[in-house]
């Protein structure tokens, strides 16, 4: 079921206008993971996906978890010499790492570790992840690879060695077509609408086992990012969960609003900005703002 007409036409202006203003081009949807009613706005073009890919990675390591295929606290050592770059997490750490599976789920999807996703990507299998979303009816959903391999990417096809390299060479004439990383038809893609029917089935017990289901609600409301989807709502009583995905031009963010009266919203907005700027404040801020344009809108109706 859909916003009824004139709804949907007013909330559709004020988020393609929030869009604008931002300086972005927008694609979202949103969904009462209950009763299907919705939001759109180009939800069904493809897009990057970015750190958004570890939702249907950590969605394939607690399948497997639940068919015995691994042990999650199975204990992984890291090498200080083995490391996929990163801001956060393991990626940045100095020394030597042990821990388990499921610790490095959790650190990839709580703070975005590349190194921590790249593990468990390898223990899972990348065609394991594909099968997972084929599985669970997303067919445009295709994962390439992990973090070191989009790195490699980028650096290869930037003619670079590192990310200041890159952003300095960013201007040349044709670079930003030429990165694979930002063409969702050649990097790890989906749409918004595939990806709130993800969290659908996460936040309906429908994508694993039910404690498994429960075990990735846990992971997801504990991503400590407070500036994209959660900063639209910034209520006590409503909880907002979440996973953002960031490279050069992009910034997304997927994630599910739950409301003291019941109500749950999977809100997935992407966003590409038409200049790359590293820092662009409100490009992290209209995501908060359009998906509450279209929450609130839901819950109108």
């Amino acid at each position: 079921m859909n916003v009824p007409g004139d709804l949907r036409t007013d909330v559709h202006a004020r988020i393609e206008t929030a869009f604008r203003d931002a300086g972005v081009t927008g694609y979202l949807h949103a969904t009462d993971i209950d009763n299907g009613r919705q939001v759109a706005v180009r939800a069904d073009e493809p897009v990057v996906l970015a750190s958004v890919f570890k939702v249907p990675l950590l969605v394939a390591f607690h399948r497997q978890a639940a068919d015995g295929l691994l042990d999650p606290t199975e204990p992984v050592t890291l090498r200080a010499d083995d490391r996929t770059s990163g801001p956060t997490g393991v990626s940045v750490l100095l020394d030597e790492v042990r821990m388990s599976l499921r610790d490095l789920a959790c650190l990839m999807i709580t703070v975005s570790d590349n190194t921590a996703a790249d593990v468990v990507l390898d223990r899972v299998g990348l065609d394991a992840v594909n099968a997972t979303t084929a599985a669970l009816g997303l067919p445009t959903t295709m994962v390439d690879g992990g973090g070191r391999h989009l790195l490699d990417t980028i650096f290869v096809d930037a003619e670079a060695t590192t990310f200041t390299e890159v952003w300095a060479r960013l201007d040349e004439p044709g670079m930003i077509g030429r990165l694979r990383a930002l063409d969702p038809l050649r990097t790890s893609h989906s749409t918004p609408r595939e990806m709130t029917r993800l969290l659908g089935l996460i936040w309906r017990d429908e994508a694993a086992p039910p404690t498994e289901c429960a075990a990735m609600r846990r992971l997801l409301a504990l991503q400590v990012w407070p500036h994209r989807l959660s900063s639209g709502f910034p209520y006590d009583d409503v909880v907002v969960s979440g996973k953002t995905g960031t490279l050069l031009t992009i910034r997304n963010e997927v994630g599910v609003v739950e409301y003291p009266d019941g109500g749950r919203y999977a809100v997935a907005v992407f966003t590409r900005s038409l200049l790359p700027i590293a820092v662009l404040p409100q490009a992290d801020a209209v995501i908060g703002t359009t998906a509450r344009l279209a929450v609130e809108s839901l819950r109108r109706t």
